[in-house]
């Protein structure tokens, strides 16, 4: 197995280093959790990732998430190119913004209307202040890693990069801003339950992740789902269904179509931009009705419903909706867990294969994992040398053991086969010391 020629990505990382804290924009791209370098990206195609290098890699990040086409999808470029072309931002109304709002009406059931902003955090930020103005109330229940973005109440027992970094409280947060979120576990209805009795006057609202992608994949239970219904609705608060990363992904209607979940907000951001950076959130319309200027709850930005970002999102809702691929990504996403649980079983090594669709983890521990709990129990070190020996091979999957994969349309059997191998014989040489 020869190494990597990675001399360009460590030139482009010390000077990145010089110009940005630890020499990136978000800090799950700087392989923290998997030591060494980050690869600089210099193109996509597909289901491929090509560095300034000149490897070529099969691409199980998809940007984290938002790739569900494939890559340079061309009539998502073609969009862009022709939106690109009658002016960047406006500030100003456009049809647009009609487009793609009517089509995540149409496609989510529970979203009675929405509105756009420019990222998931941006949207669950603003889904948490409208349920506060809507209910008078001031408290939040989350679960422990369920990550929401950073925002300053929500950065408390979160999953994701803040997992991975073994930070999820972080300096800058204060004490008064953490205080008025409450953390119990995931899959845990007595819990929630408990809670309810002694805060539910005071609950504002409960947000989850339906399907968790930020410490790997995670399902809730029935008992679980069941108990965020009657819990909810019983004391008066509003249940906001994270779908940031589910959303479109695991079905046109997203995780909460899929597992039969009505909530009364819904928060949107990756797929809903096909690639480019927008947010939404949205749901019952008189909670809506109460966000500036119709009502008092202030949110703004000035490029909330970006042109270029809307032709995006809504060329990639619409082939969801007219070509919908997950029927074949499910079947992609089965070969894969089949395989990867082959592989792993084969040497030895103990592990947990979950899936939901075209979301798969890959868990270095003897368990099925139900919470974070149980996710924090991984071999992490175990699992760098898993993403090394990977990366060798030509496959890029996500820096952390914290993080889902993700198949596109993009991708096909042979690629899946191709993955499958190299897991195979990764984990044998990972196996061996």
């Amino acid at each position: 197995m020869t190494n990597l020629n990675l001399a360009a990505s460590h030139d482009a990382f010390a000077r990145a280093k010089q110009l940005m804290p630890g020499g990136v924009n978000s800090p799950a791209r700087a392989f923290g959790a998997v030591g060494g370098e980050p690869v600089f990206i210099a193109s996509a195609k597909g289901a491929q990732l090509f560095d300034i290098d000149g490897n070529a890699y099969l691409d199980y990040v998809g940007s984290w998430g938002p790739m569900i086409l494939g890559h340079a999808y061309p009539p998502v470029v073609d969009a862009v190119r022709s939106a690109a072309v009658g002016g960047t931002s406006f500030g100003a109304p456009t049809v647009g913004e009609n487009e793609l709002a009517s089509l995540i009406i149409e496609c989510v059931p529970s979203v009675e209307r929405v509105r756009l902003v420019n990222s998931g955090t941006e949207a669950t930020m603003s889904a948490l202040r409208l349920a506060r103005g809507f209910t008078g109330r001031p408290l939040v229940v989350k679960f422990a890693g369920n990550y929401h973005g950073h925002v300053d109440s929500l950065l408390v027992a979160a999953g994701s990069a803040a997992a991975t970094l073994g930070a999820p409280n972080s300096p800058g947060v204060t004490p008064r801003a953490a205080a008025d979120t409450l953390v119990l576990p995931y899959n845990d209805p007595a819990a929630l339950v408990a809670v309810f009795a002694e805060h539910g006057p005071q609950i504002a609202a409960v947000i989850f992740e339906p399907v968790c992608g930020n410490m790997g994949v995670v399902v809730p239970t029935k008992e679980f789902r069941d108990a965020l219904a009657t819990q909810t609705k019983q004391h008066g608060a509003l249940l906001i269904c994270d779908e940031v990363m589910t959303g479109f992904r695991l079905s046109l209607g997203g995780a909460q179509q899929l597992l039969g979940i009505t909530p009364d907000l819904t928060t949107l951001g990756k797929i809903v931009g096909g690639g480019l950076p927008v947010g939404a959130y949205g749901g019952r319309s008189d909670v809506m009705a109460h966000v500036l200027p119709e009502g008092k709850v202030f949110q703004a930005g000035t490029l909330s419903g970006n042109p270029l970002a809307t032709a995006a999102g809504a060329t990639t809702l619409r082939t969801l909706r007219d070509e919908p691929p997950y029927a074949r990504l499910d079947a992609l996403g089965e070969q894969l867990q089949t395989g990867l649980d082959q592989a792993a079983t084969a040497v030895g090594l103990p592990h947990h294969v979950a899936r939901v669709g075209s979301m798969v983890t890959l868990f270095f521990v003897d368990e099925e994992v139900t919470s974070w709990d149980v996710a924090a129990r991984c071999d992490t070190a175990l699992f760098a040398k898993y993403f090394w020996a990977m990366l060798r091979r030509g496959v890029y999957l996500p820096c952390s053991q914290y993080e889902a994969l993700f198949i596109s349309a993009a991708h096909t059997e042979s690629d899946i086969q191709r993955t499958i191998d190299a897991a195979r014989e990764s984990l044998a040489e990972v196996a061996g010391g």
